[in-house]
């Protein structure tokens, strides 16, 4: 019988059949997949969550690259701030191919007795689309709509515009000291993503009527930005890089920022990237409680096997064989789940493109990614290896005598070397992997981390609890003395119901606190500490008028203003800065232009922290004070050099000192700040922000905006509050996609906590008939149990609200850097419901076994 079972030659002519493990494992399976539907579903969440989130970042993605001449407007794009681009510097672009060139910046639409609105002003040239449509509404050509008739020329323009100040098309409004007419309602713009974030409505003129507006004054905040359109045969990737090569070599000092289609938008890309790698961890979550789940289905499905594990050993089966044949049903079961879960992950692309695909501000190309699909079907894979090898593997030295025993005493022992060998390295190949394609590795050690703390923690939390109960004295009462006998006997259900109810808690918890603060900080903590106002475009000869202009009109409002410039950093301690890798919460600085002050004194809002300021009236080498964090994580130290282009020009500065900056304020803040002679005679503007008195009235800041753009047309006014609402659009966005996937990990904690309570379904039913034969009666039973599960919930929920609020406080302090507040209202209604479930779930599967005749199953003890 062992020869037979171990698997003996081959006879002739059955060379061609299945391994012997395998033939057995494909025989048991045929009596279907019952008891295992949680174990699939937890794959497939998990499994589907990745995927899901994977392909629809490659969609994205590959939308971005394909639509990357549309959004750029061209093959390339070189862009300048505050000044256009000369005559020697348009000759160098125009050489290479068909050139155009737009004008963005922020500017007042004065309605009149109607009101004042910010603007996003985008002036083109007639070249305008060169790649895609504007559609407006009524359609017109781009040349008749801009086109000057009877002295006033033409605009299209947002419809919330239209709303904002109750206008309609054929209306005019002034822009800076030119008026324009509203000729058309914007419908769809092709290079719109390229802008960013925009604080105000769209509103397109021509160039020609930008100049007539007199808003382009020295110093002032425009980006003008020349779109180049290379020749078709010679438009390759190759050509790109040659090309740009070329200009940098013609125009050294331009200072332009450089796009490609290929790289049509880097900081968009980036964001897409990071925010898939925060919903790819939540997905992960979800794997790994739904590998809790897995380990108590795969307990549960060995618990249901006793009796033929007993009969293949007692029949001369190997441990390592009746383990290997059981392994290899669970494995065929997981791919099961992980079809399923790819599949679904697979289609979400799609689904979003179809539903969703005209409201998305970003294009979507949705595509079938194999790479992603099989690193998430790897993650599957690997999870419930990790999670079945364990409890498979205890079976393989039990005897067959304490197989059976077990059913009221299991044994507890390690598994063999190989099968712990096994599980460490399924979990170090999950680690590794994590760690591998993760965008930020810091997060991703971070989470994995975290991850195991928990599983550790919530251990110790179960032989805390199970020892406890076994020292408290035993209550006279019948009902409490079996729920406390129950939560520390052999095979009690405290292990597996603590680790799978804390995780789901730990995890609520931990996203009702985030989102809580988010929602805190971005509608309640910001707008207190924020300025009203933000001025811009202050011109350099009238800011003392407007100074006194602002004092009249906001009687004690507390008033800031400072000199303001645009600049890039192109070197630092002479090495490009195209060179330098930086750390992603830094790299932003290297990133295209910065704002840049000069100033005599130490600016408010800022700390000295090391070096010294300078006197005001140095007259020596150019000088320049650096925020101490960004200095420090880009190895920055005092008399260290930097360069930066500002107007064209690259001036170099040596660094006096670090200084620490309350960048959350909201106030006027500058990662650099400048001697006063490096920028000596430089065209500028001003910056300023006002704070009112009595706070935010809705009515008076109003008066404010529409006095303001009357008496400085050319002035550009910021409510802080609208801007904050423009930034709460997005995030809301990106919350509500965080609440969707993280649905999906809370769900798939239900389902833990569901095969939980399935899993100790065999021992309670043996408990349930052995007590309702000595008399118990369900009511008396019901309630032992209901004390023993909201007990293990109680004590679980406790430890959930600290580590999850633990977790919490990490994420939002650490990683968002926002000031962290334990709003423990939500999460304690989390963790209340959470053991709610608990009981529920629990006495929902007792009452099923107490229903239960007891004959039957005597017959069977």
């Amino acid at each position: 019988m062992h020869g037979t079972l171990s698997g003996s030659p081959a006879a002739p002519g059955r060379s061609g059949r299945l391994p012997l493990v395998l033939r057995l494992a494909l025989r048991e399976l045929r009596a279907g997949l019952r008891g295992f539907g949680i174990f699939l579903a937890c794959i497939a969440l998990g499994v589907m969550a990745i995927s899901g989130v994977a392909s629809i970042s490659r969609s994205l993605t590959e939308g971005l690259a394909r639509e990357g001449r549309k959004i750029l407007g061209g093959d390339m794009a070189y862009s300048l701030i505050h000044r256009e681009a000369t005559d020697r510097e348009r000759a160098v672009l125009g050489a290479r191919g068909n050139l155009s060139a737009i004008a963005t910046l922020r500017a007042m639409a004065n309605a009149g007795d109607k009101g004042s609105g910010l603007v996003e002003l985008k002036a083109v040239d007639r070249a305008y689309p060169t790649v895609g449509e504007l559609v407006s509404e009524p359609p017109l050509p781009v040349e008749e709509l801009l086109e000057t008739r009877d002295g006033v020329p033409g605009a299209a323009v947002d419809p919330v515009l239209l709303a904002r100040l109750d206008l309609k098309l054929g209306d005019r409004i002034k822009l800076g000291t030119a008026d324009v007419e509203l000729r058309a309602a914007i419908r769809s713009e092709p290079d719109k993503i390229a802008a960013g974030i925009g604080f105000g409505p769209r509103l397109l003129v021509s160039t020609d009527t930008l100049r007539a507006t007199g808003l382009l004054q020295p110093g002032s905040l425009v980006r003008w930005t020349y779109r180049l359109d290379l020749p078709s045969n010679a438009a390759s990737d190759a050509d790109l890089t040659r090309v740009e090569a070329a200009i940098a070599r013609e125009a050294p000092e331009a200072g332009w920022e450089v796009r490609s289609r290929v790289n049509a938008d880097p900081r968009f890309a980036r964001n897409i990237e990071r925010f898939a790698q925060f919903l790819t961890l939540v997905g992960l979550t979800a794997l790994i409680v739904g590998g809790v789940g897995v380990a108590n289905a795969v307990r549960g499905f060995v618990d249901g096997k006793r009796e033929t594990i007993a009969t293949l050993k007692s029949l001369g089966a190997p441990g390592s064989q009746v383990v290997a044949i059981y392994l290899v049903q669970v494995m065929l079961i997981a791919g099961v789940g992980i079809a399923i879960g790819l599949a679904l992950g697979a289609a979400l692309p799609f689904v979003l493109a179809g539903t969703l695909g005209e409201a998305l501000p970003i294009p979507i190309a949705p595509t079938i990614a194999p790479g992603e699909l099989g690193l998430a079907a790897l993650y599957g894979a690997l999870t419930a290896l990790a999670f079945a090898i364990g409890p498979l593997g205890r079976a393989h030295d039990v005897q067959v005598s304490g197989l059976f025993r077990d059913q009221i005493a299991p044994e507890r022992r390690w598994p063999r070397r190989r099968y712990v060998v096994a599980l460490v390295l399924a979990v170090g190949a999950l680690v590794a992997i994590s760690v591998a394609t993760a965008f930020d590795r810091r997060v991703a050690m971070t989470f994995i981390a975290a991850a195991a703390g928990a599983f550790v923690l919530l251990r110790v939390v179960a032989v805390g609890l199970m020892a406890l109960a076994r020292r408290l004295p035993r209550p006279r009462m019948a009902a409490p003395r079996l729920a406390l006998a129950n939560i520390h006997r052999p095979g009690a259900l405290t292990p597996s119901l603590v680790l799978s109810l804390g995780l789901g808690i730990t995890l609520l918890v931990a996203l009702s606190l985030i989102d809580a603060n988010m929602t805190r900080q971005l509608t309640q903590t910001l707008p207190d500490k924020a300025p009203n106002f933000f001025f811009l475009d202050i011109p350099n000869s009238q800011a003392a008028e407007f100074d006194a202009h602002l004092s009249a009109e906001a009687p004690g409002a507390r008033i800031q203003r400072v000199p303001m410039m645009r600049g890039r950093l192109v070197a630092i301690k002479g090495t490009p800065v195209a060179e330098i890798k930086a750390a992603e919460d830094i790299a932003w600085v290297l990133d295209g232009d910065r704002g840049i002050t000069y100033a005599q004194s130490l600016p408010e809002g800022s700390k000295l922290v090391s070096g010294q300021w300078w006197a005001p009236d140095h007259t020596g080498s150019n000088l320049v004070s650096f925020d101490e964090r960004i200095g420090r994580g880009l190895g920055l130290a005092i008399g260290d050099e930097i360069t930066v282009n500002v107007l064209g020009r690259n001036i170099t500065a040596r660094i006096a000192n670090f200084r620490r900056v309350e960048w959350r304020s909201i106030g006027i803040n500058f990662v650099m700040v400048f001697s006063p002679n490096t920028f000596a005679g430089a065209p500028h503007t001003h910056l300023a922000t006002a704070t009112l008195p009595e706070g935010a009235d809705p009515a008076r800041e109003a008066a404010i905006l529409r006095d303001t753009a009357k008496v400085f047309p050319g002035v550009t006014s910021v409510r802080v509050k609208d801007a904050l609402e423009a930034v709460n659009d997005v995030v809301s966005q990106l919350i509500l996609a965080i609440r969707g996937a993280s649905t999906i990990a809370l769900a798939a904690s239900v389902l833990v906590l569901a095969g939980a309570l399935a899993a100790g379904h065999r021992a309670r039913l043996y408990d349930a008939v052995v007590l309702k034969t000595l008399g118990a009666t369900r009511g008396r039973l019901l309630l032992a149990y209901a004390l023993e599960y909201g007990a293990l919930g109680l004590a679980t929920a406790a430890f959930g609200l600290v580590a999850g609020s633990l977790a919490g406080w990490l994420i939002v302090s650490t990683m968002m850097q926002m000031d962290f507040t334990l709003a423990l209202s939500g999460a304690v209604i989390a963790a209340a419901s959470a053991v709610l479930v608990t009981i529920t779930l629990g006495l929902v599967g007792t009452w099923r076994i107490l229903s239960q005749k007891p004959a039957p199953f005597l017959r069977n003890l």
